[in-house]
């Protein structure tokens, strides 16, 4: 028996009544706050700390710190198993493929996610997962291979399987698990603090960036967990999982979420409980015996066994890919720009960054990777790289300083000002080093990759939430309660990280090409030329909330 939205609603008594029954005059704040969310129909979150955003922010540094580590040594781990030249390309489409077909899928699901734990943390604690399961494989596939099969040949054969899988893998789940943690953001904090998590979401990412970076430096071998375990590269993965776990366990840990409940496919409820910093389920948190008694009217009104409230088919949370296809492209225009935008910066940063140390290399230090190994040219090809990788930990730091700076040019130039600065200076800086390769204008230089950096993870994400907050006013306005409906924040912050896959595969298939004919310089002007496109359609085609 399904139960009506008016019966339910008629069943309860008003917000006011619901308040005064379980609060003294001591909370009278809290009531009031607790009535506008029953009479709106949104959940306005509190005030977080600075401490709890800290928390939430954790989980960027362990990404990145990932990240960084697996940039260092993804190319020395394939070529160590023998992977041939042509499957290289393979390697890198097929996770960025992966994620643009699901992850709006993924996002989707995140905002219709009835768990009570959360819509988004049992998401990212599922794609950390897969990230320590990747990591694991790619950095340790030849020593696990080694022990299960004897045969040489097929010893190599498996160990560049399970290398490959434990890339993609770990691509795979690293980039989808950013958009759940920004919509896990957008959901439990006011307006204002949003903009301050992002802002710490940015400074975490470059520490933990340059951090990965300075790890994979060091010559682990003569330490004394390099005696103790058989390969540097499992005193890597040591190090890398216990950092991701520790700070993947803060982050779940940091601000926990308000539960979303079904009545049908057509209204959603929210529950926020008074009690600070409590959040849990219905059943557990209802301490008002009149609304005990209702739900219990509820549940025996409903099935067997269900409450109407709360059960829903398989088929009513199931969205179909066509559907999700059709809610994408209803999205209004200025989202559609701002994934454009978002686009082009992604494609010029990337296009940059996957050849950076390649291009210090090859043109900035004029050595060759193709040189016999104990030849002058090999050896000055791998001083330049070396070089390259601490021109990425200048970036990283770079990005975590100017993610500080971004808050005090906000007030003056706004997201628009920030935003179009980003683009301008990543386009010139890879310009003039494309033009003028010199080894310490390259180096000073990468401090301004950090602001195009910096932007990337911070200003989309900010444009985002304007939009939302300016929709539910509006819906508030209109008499509309202020509830996600078809399209939320996941789908929202998952069509905008999609962007990254998109530009990964682009890259993957031209940027490759033009690198064999043309040599790596192609890529820093690349990156100068789409940068400052992006810079003018930043300019004139993405809009901004007043």
């Amino acid at each position: 028996m399904t139960l009506m939205k008016e019966s339910f609603h008629g069943a309860l008594p008003p917000p006011s009544e619901v308040a005064k029954a379980n609060m003294d005059s001591t909370r009278e704040k809290e009531e009031a706050g607790l009535q506008s969310v029953s009479r709106t129909g949104a959940v306005v979150p509190r005030k977080r700390a600075v401490g709890r955003l800290v928390m939430h922010s954790m989980a960027m540094f362990g990404r990145e710190f990932c990240y960084a580590v697996e940039a260092a040594f993804v190319t020395p781990v394939l070529l160590s198993v023998g992977l041939p030249k042509n499957l290289y390309s393979l390697v890198w489409l097929i996770s960025p493929v992966l994620g643009f077909v699901l992850q709006p899928v993924v996002g989707s699901a995140s905002d219709n996610c009835t768990c009570s734990w959360g819509r988004r943390r049992p998401y990212i604690l599922g794609l950390g997962i897969i990230m320590l399961l990747g990591m694991a494989l790619y950095l340790n596939g030849d020593v696990m291979i080694s022990a299960f099969i004897g045969e040489r040949d097929k010893q190599r054969t498996w160990a560049i399987v399970v290398t490959m899988l434990g890339v993609v893998l770990f691509d795979f789940a690293a980039d989808f698990i950013d958009g759940p943690i920004k919509a896990y953001l957008f959901d439990v904090c006011s307006h204002q603090d949003k903009e301050k998590g992002l802002h710490y979401h940015a400074l975490f990412t470059g520490l933990g960036g340059a951090l990965g970076y300075l790890t994979g430096a060091v010559d682990w071998g003569q330490t004394v967990l390099g005696y103790s375990l058989i390969s540097e590269f499992q005193v890597i993965f040591f190090i890398s999982a216990l950092v991701f776990i520790i700070c993947l366990t803060v982050h779940l840990r940091s601000i926990p979420e308000v539960p979303l409940l079904y009545e049908n496919e057509e209204t959603k409820f929210l529950l926020e409980v008074t009690e600070s910093y409590k959040y849990s389920s219905i059943e557990e948190e209802i301490k008002n015996d009149y609304l005990k008694s209702t739900c219990t009217e509820i549940k025996a009104a409903a099935e067997p066994g269900k409450c109407a409230v709360t059960s829903c088919t398989e088929d009513q949370r199931r969205m179909t890919l066509k559907s999700l296809l059709k809610t994408l492209l209803s999205m209004p225009s200025h989202y559609r720009y701002l994934c454009v935008s978002h686009l082009f910066g992604w494609m010029a940063f990337l296009s940059n960054m996957l050849f950076f140390t390649d291009f210090m290399g090859q043109v900035v230090y004029q050595g060759s990777p193709y040189a016999p190994h104990n030849s002058t040219l090999y050896l000055t090809y791998k001083a330049g790289v070396e070089m390259g990788c601490w021109g990425l930990c200048i970036n990283a730091i770079s990005s975590s300083v100017y993610s500080y700076v971004q808050k005090i040019l906000l007030p003056y130039i706004g997201l628009k000002g920030l935003y179009f600065i980003g683009y301008l200076l990543f386009g010139l800086s890879t310009g003039l080093i494309g033009l003028f390769p010199n080894v310490y204008a390259t180096l000073a230089l990468c401090s301004l990759f950090g602001v195009m950096s910096s932007t990337l993870y911070t200003v989309p994400f900010q444009l985002i939430a304007e939009y939302h907050r300016e929709e539910e006013i509006l819906k508030l306005q209109n008499g509309e309660q202020a509830v996600e409906q078809g399209r939320g924040k996941g789908i929202d912050c998952a069509a905008l990280t999609c962007m990254v896959q998109l530009a990964q595969i682009i890259l993957g298939v031209g940027l490759g090409l033009l690198v064999i004919v043309a040599g790596s310089v192609v890529t820093v002007i690349s990156a100068s030329t789409v940068a400052l496109i992006g810079c003018c359609f930043v300019a004139f085609c993405v809009r901004y909330v007043e």
